[in-house]
């Protein structure tokens, strides 16, 4: 019987191959091909792992693909036309397990950074001013914290939360009866009336695209801190600059934005940038909530052990 074969046309960690061969699979290491050449050679491998290159969808693989997987190296599948791949039998997995503790750290480590004013502290300490009370902060202690979604990220995050004696929330549209250790579950109408800091662990899909704008930031009782380590296009960057200008939103921690080719900005997502640059109470980070050496590993781990379980006809 021949070997499986796998195309993987992302940049993976090397750990992946003989984690592959270990479970009978040959791995075809791509990571430079281009969607014309996927759309030409596809046809005869069984399995195709993928990060964010290009849309995996009938285009790419057309009407009798013989790929049987495709393994999402990451959380989101936003990239996947999951209709055109159920309408094809094609299995798909993702590897959320893998990052899910390095996102849930770093979402600890943005809330500590903007509550406590380490951003500010550290630069204005750089150029020689040494002003303490202008950086006093919070204490995350005593505080609300509602957590939207509560999958793989959110609960790390929630585990995260438990030691620092805050009250954790959390409302998912799609599960029930999960409340924890960690945290209690509640209703969206809950976290409006009591969050006092909100972040979201949520996938884009149709129905969170611009989720969080300024209708939804309204309806919260008293002005949060958002942060966001999900999907940028989750939340409206105008309607953010909006808020913090308005004084709706206490300030904003986000790894992840609505355009994140910022060479590539439309003149309004420019403007709201631009102005939440010039704040101290937003902080940015490029995108890397899940992208540690250790999360790097794990996700391959996460993804053949979902291979491995696989019943391919």
């Amino acid at each position: 019987m021949p070997v499986p074969k796998c195309l993987i046309i992302d940049p993976m960690h090397s750990s992946l191959f003989a984690l592959l061969q270990d479970i009978g699979w040959e791995a075809d290491y791509q990571p430079e091909i281009t969607r014309e050449a996927i759309q030409s050679i596809h046809l005869g491998y069984q399995g195709l792992i993928v990060r964010s290159k290009t849309p995996i969808d009938r285009e790419l693989l057309g009407n009798n693909p013989t790929v049987k997987f495709i393994g999402r190296a990451g959380a989101g599948l936003d990239n996947l036309d999951l209709p055109y791949l159920l309408s094809k039998k094609i299995h798909v997995i993702h590897a959320s397990e893998g990052n899910r503790d390095a996102v849930g750290e770093h979402a600890m480590g943005l809330l500590l950074a903007l509550i406590r004013n380490i951003v500010k502290a550290d630069q204005e300490v750089k150029k020689m001013v040494w002003a303490r009370e202008s950086n006093r902060g919070g204490e995350i202690m005593g505080k609300t914290v509602g957590i939207i979604g509560y999958g793989n990220t959110g609960r790390a995050f929630a585990r995260r939360l438990s030691g620092f004696g805050c009250n954790v929330l959390a409302y998912d549209k799609y599960k029930s009866n999960f409340s924890d250790g960690f945290c209690k579950e509640v209703d969206m109408e809950t976290i409006f009336n009591e969050a006092e800091i909100l972040s979201l662990h949520i996938p884009l899909t149709e129905e969170t695209r611009m989720l969080v704008d300024m209708d939804y930031l309204k309806k919260f009782k008293t002005p949060i801190i958002l942060i966001n380590t999900a999907r940028g296009e989750i939340v409206s960057l105008t309607a953010l600059s909006k808020a913090l200008i308005e004084g709706s939103l206490r300030g904003a921690a986000l790894d992840v934005l609505e355009n994140e080719k910022l060479d590539r900005l439309t003149p309004a997502q420019k403007e709201a940038f631009n102005s939440m640059c010039e704040k101290s109470n937003v902080i940015f980070t490029p995108h890397i909530a899940g992208w540690t050496f250790e999360s790097h590993v794990k996700i391959n781990v996460a993804l053949v052990q979902k291979i491995s379980a696989l019943q391919l006809a």
